[in-house]
Order: structure tokens, then C-alpha cells, then sequence
């Protein structure tokens, strides 16, 4: 796809790099001193549930400035039934493209392209705020109940968009989140080595 000022496209093997240095300055000390979505990257692209046809990169004047990935998981239905969905993400975008519409036009983007594939549903983790703006909502509005997340708990942060209307109809049941997205701290410090010293903060706001 391109839009005046930027491009989007499937990432390919010689981006691999720079899209992991991305991630790492876009997420460090956003959400915990340093990051790990770099390394998450870097392992998913080898998971069996990583789709290919939806690891999506944006590019400026030649110049990598967001990416985003999607993966297959699934709701396990009260009933038994076993309902395919996708998960999304890493995404972002470079700090300096923050809060310009980039992000927003990237994910638009991305979600045309999953429901030309006929996937049916994205469920994952995120803020109401921006990607209510995308036509999600939260997940408990469809009955999906996030794994491991006791009755009654904040659940706000667990979101749902349907690309086939009414696709999770009639369906009640437990999301999973794919294995590849849980990543050991060790193995993250080791992987972190390879990039430039960054100073790890502690700051407010962050989760973890």
C-alpha cells in the first residue's frame, strides 16, 4: 500500500533487524524498565501459529517507522467447541511518528487485510482508547473471558473485534493466548546484549 508519505508491506528476512531495534526503542521503559517485545518478535516469527501473510511493515522515505503481526490462537468454547481467532501484535511505531495517525492507519490496514484472508476475529490485549477508534471493543461484550484472569477482575484491557459480522455469535468461552508471547526474562537479557546499552528506568505508569 501506498499513501503519500509512507508505505506499507510485508516484512521481509533483511528487515528482520531493523524491525527488532524498532520495537526495542518504541517500547523501552513503556511498560516495564527496558522492554521484551523486541525478543518476542524475534521468536515468534518461528512459531507454527505465526501468519506470515499478515507481518506487516511501514516505511518512510526508505525508512523503517512501524510494523505489526498477527497470530493464530483460539476461544475454547463452554460448549467444546474449539473457535479460530488471530491475536495481534507487537505493533508499533518508531517514537518519533507517535501520535501523528500513523498507528491508527497502520492497524486499519492490517485488519482489511485479515479479513480479506477470511480470518474471522482478532482478540488481544490493548487500550480501549486507541483501538476503540478501529472498531474494537472489550472482548467481555462477546462473552470471551480471558484465561487465568480471576472472576471479577479488571478485564479492560482484554479487547475484541469481529471481522466477519457475527462471527462469535452464540459463542461463550476462554481465550488463549499463544505460548510464543511468554518469553523467559534470562533469555530476553541475553538477546538484549546484541543492541546498543540502553539505560533500563523505573517509571510511573509502567505494568510491571
Amino acid at each position: 500500500m501506498n499513501n503519500n508519505d509512507y508505505t506499507i508491506r510485508l516484512e521481509e528476512k533483511q528487515d528482520y533487524n531493523a524491525v527488532e531495534n524498532l520495537a526495542r526503542e518504541s517500547f523501552w521503559n513503556v511498560y516495564r524498565p527496558g522492554c521484551s517485545e523486541h525478543y518476542v518478535i524475534h521468536v515468534l516469527r518461528d512459531d507454527p501459529a505465526f501468519v506470515k501473510e499478515l507481518d506487516f511493515v511501514m516505511e518512510q522515505d526508505g525508512c523503517l517507522i512501524g510494523q505489526n503481526m498477527f497470530m493464530k490462537t483460539v476461544i475454547e468454547a463452554d460448549d467444546g467447541r474449539v473457535i479460530p481467532v488471530l491475536t495481534m501484535g507487537p505493533i508499533c511505531i518508531t517514537p518519533e511518528f507517535k501520535h501523528k495517525g500513523y498507528g491508527k492507519k497502520l492497524l486499519d490496514y492490517s485488519l482489511e487485510k485479515a479479513t480479506e484472508l477470511g480470518y474471522g476475529a482478532v482478540l488481544f490485549e490493548g487500550n480501549i482508547g486507541f483501538y476503540g477508534k478501529s472498531g474494537f471493543s472489550y472482548a467481555r461484550n462477546f462473552s470471551i473471558r480471558y484465561h487465568d484472569l480471576p472472576e471479577g477482575a479488571d478485564d479492560s484491557f482484554f479487547l475484541c473485534k469481529e471481522l466477519i459480522p457475527g462471527y462469535l455469535d452464540g459463542v461463550t468461552g476462554i481465550y488463549q493466548t499463544p505460548k510464543g508471547y511468554y518469553v523467559d526474562d534470562a533469555d530476553v537479557e541475553a538477546f538484549d546484549k546484541a543492541f546498543s546499552p540502553k539505560e533500563k528506568l523505573k517509571l510511573p505508569g509502567q505494568l510491571f
